[in-house]
C-alpha cells in the first residue's frame, strides 16, 4: 500500500497567523539545550512569530542564549517577562519540578504556552496546569515532537488505514549516550529515566495505539553508574516496561541512559498482517567502505539532529494555534497521561508488582 502524507509549507504565512501589526512575541523560559532548539526556530524560521526574550535564573545562561539568538533582552526573573505586553507566548523548558509554577503563572498572565516534556511531577500538578490554561483562555501545547516527525506521521497514517491489519504489539525504545546529570540521580526529584528518557515513547505508544494503558509492569537497574549506587540506591539507568492497552494492544517500552554508542530511538509496530519499523540509526544515510574497517556507518549522536525537522514543525504548529486560536495537536491531557504512566512505572519498579491503571 502506498501511503501519502501531505505537509504544509515550511514557512507559515503571516496571514495564516492572523497577526495584524506585529509578529507573535515569544519568551524562552529555561535556556538549556531543548529550549534553545525552539528559540532558534523562532529566530528566523517561522514567519509571524519571533523570539523576543529569554528568561533564566542564571544570567550567564541568558547572555549566552541572547548572543546566539541575536537579541539583547533577557530576564533572570521570568515573572518580569510575563508582565510585558509584547510577549504573547512562552516556551517552558525549565527543569520539570518548576513546570507547574511557571505554566500556571503564564496562564494567569494570559500568555500561551508550549511546555517541554515531562509536563510535571505528578497528575495533580498537571490538573492545575490544565485548569489554569482553561481559566486564562490560553493554549497549552505539550512538546512531544515525535508526533510532528514525518516518519512517525506516516506510520500513524498507515496504521489507521489498516496497512498492517490490527495492531498486536508496539515496541518503543530510546537510549541516550550521555551520562545523567547529577540532579537526575534523585528519583523523587527527576522521576527517573522513565520521565527524562521515555516520556516520548510513552506518548508515542498511546498515540499509535489509539487507546489508554490499563496495566503495566516495570523492572529497572543501575548498570552504568554504579559509583553513585550507595548515595542514590533507587536510581536506575535502564528500564523495561510492559503493559496492555484497553483495546488489547500489548506494549514494551525500553529506556536507557549513558549507552555511549549514540542516540538510539526506534519503534516497531506489529500487526496481524504486517509490521512497521520507525526510526533510523545512521547519522547521514552514509556508508563508508574500506579495507581496514569494512562497511562503516556513522551512528546518530544526538536527538537534536535526529528530530531537527520535527521540532521545527512542532514550533510552526504552536505559532499557528496561537495566531488562529486553533486547538493544539498535543494537549495538556496528553502530557498528563504520560506523567500518569511514568509515576505508575516507578511505583511498579519500587513495589515489584503489576500496576492497574
Amino acid at each position: 500500500m502506498h501511503i501519502v502524507i501531505e505537509f504544509k509549507p515550511m514557512l507559515v504565512l503571516q496571514e495564516e497567523l492572523n497577526v495584524s501589526d506585529r509578529p507573535i512575541g515569544i519568551c524562552l523560559i529555561g535556556a538549556g539545550r531543548a529550549g534553545m532548539i525552539h528559540a532558534m526556530n523562532y529566530r528566523n524560521k517561522v514567519d509571524g512569530a519571533v523570539i523576543a526574550a529569554v528568561a533564566d535564573p542564571y544570567e550567564a545562561a541568558c547572555q549566552k542564549a541572547c548572543e546566539r539568538l541575536g537579541i539583547g533582552r533577557y530576564y533572570t526573573d521570568y515573572t518580569k517577562a510575563l508582565g510585558q505586553d509584547d510577549i504573547d507566548a512562552v516556551i517552558v523548558a525549565s527543569p520539570t519540578k518548576f513546570h507547574k509554577e511557571i505554566v500556571t503563572a503564564a496562564a494567569e498572565a494570559g500568555k500561551h504556552i508550549l511546555c517541554e516534556k515531562p509536563m510535571a511531577m505528578d497528575e495533580s500538578e498537571c490538573d492545575d496546569m490544565i485548569e489554569a490554561a482553561e481559566r486564562g483562555g490560553v493554549i497549552l501545547q505539550l512538546a512531544f515532537m515525535r508526533r510532528f516527525d514525518e516518519s512517525f506521521m506516516a506510520a500513524k497514517k498507515a496504521i489507521d488505514s489498516g496497512a498492517i491489519g490490527d495492531i498486536v504489539h508496539i515496541r518503543s525504545l530510546t537510549r541516550g549516550p550521555s551520562k545523567p546529570h547529577e540532579w537526575m540521580y534523585d528519583i523523587e526529584k527527576s522521576n527517573g529515566p522513565l520521565a527524562e528518557v521515555s516520556s516520548h515513547d510513552i506518548d508515542c505508544i498511546r498515540w499509535l495505539a489509539g487507546s489508554e494503558l490499563t496495566e503495566i509492569y516495570a523492572v529497572a537497574g543501575n548498570y552504568r553508574n554504579r559509583e553513585i549506587a550507595a548515595t542514590w540506591p533507587d536510581f536506575y539507568d535502564n528500564v523495561v516496561m510492559t503493559g496492555r492497552f484497553a483495546n488489547g494492544v500489548l506494549v514494551t517500552v525500553e529506556g536507557a541512559q549513558y549507552v555511549k554508542y549514540g542516540y538510539d530511538a526506534r519503534v516497531e509496530v506489529l500487526g496481524t498482517e504486517g509490521v512497521i519499523h520507525i526510526g533510523r540509526q545512521d547519522a547521514y544515510g552514509l556508508q563508508i567502505i574500506n579495507k581496514e574497517k569494512g562497511i562503516h556507518t556513522p551512528f546518530v549522536t544526538s536527538w537534536t539532529e535526529l528530530f531537527k525537522q520535527a521540532y521545527l514543525s512542532e514550533d510552526m504548529h504552536f505559532a499557528q494555534c496561537v495566531g488562529t486560536g486553533g486547538a493544539p495537536r498535543v494537549t495538556g491531557l496528553d502530557g498528563k497521561m504520560a506523567v500518569r504512566i511514568v509515576n505508575a512505572g516507578n511505583r511498579s519498579i519500587k513495589e515489584d508488582k503489576i500496576i492497574q491503571l
